[in-house]
């Protein structure tokens, strides 16, 4: 069973990437969660608490989730990892649109207050060990750079196509040509 803290952080990320930071309010977050008023403040007082609170939870969301796509998923070829970075940016820019541009809207937080990076970079180190394992099964020479490469591609791809939306949007051959620019 889910602790009603972590339902109200997770509808604080929901409020946070379908509406935006001007509209993160304590009771916007009350008001999706279903919950009374002032309920949101009595478990963080401040708004700063509020982000703190969410940056955590979505730190740990994102770490299980990629966890668990890195235990699924071992691309044999570049092909395959092509496809499987591709298969992750179409569903974080599609059913996961939401969470995605809550993540990007705590990026925003993060250049503005320095105090949130250390969580989220925590949650990046992980991500960089898995996509280092998929890259280095490839044959890709220099795994360590041709993660910040991949990843980099990755967010730029994102955010691209959160912010006009394709709906042919289809990163595969693209990621494929990165991915074979990697192996030279």
């Amino acid at each position: 069973m889910i602790s009603r803290r972590d339902q109200i952080l997770d509808a604080a990320v929901r409020v946070l990437g379908a509406q935006g930071v001007r509209a993160f309010t304590h009771r916007a977050v009350d008001a999706e969660a279903g919950a009374p008023a002032g309920t949101t403040s009595n478990y963080f007082r401040t708004r700063d608490a509020l982000i703190d609170g969410v940056v955590e939870r979505f730190a740990l969301v994102e770490r299980l989730a990629w966890e668990d796509i890195a235990q699924q998923l071992r691309p044999g070829s570049p092909g395959e990892l092509a496809t499987a970075i591709a298969a992750y940016a179409q569903d974080a820019t599609g059913p996961h649109r939401v969470l995605t541009l809550a993540r990007y809207a705590i990026f925003m937080e993060a250049a503005l207050q320095p105090r949130l990076q250390q969580t989220l970079a925590a949650t990046a180190a992980h991500v960089r060990v898995w996509m280092g394992t998929w890259v280095a099964g490839v044959g890709v020479p220099d795994p360590d750079y041709a993660v910040g490469v991949l990843m980099n591609h990755m967010d730029g791809m994102m955010l691209h196509q959160l912010a006009f939306p394709d709906p042919d949007f289809d990163p595969g051959p693209m990621l494929k040509r990165v991915i074979d620019g990697l192996l030279r």
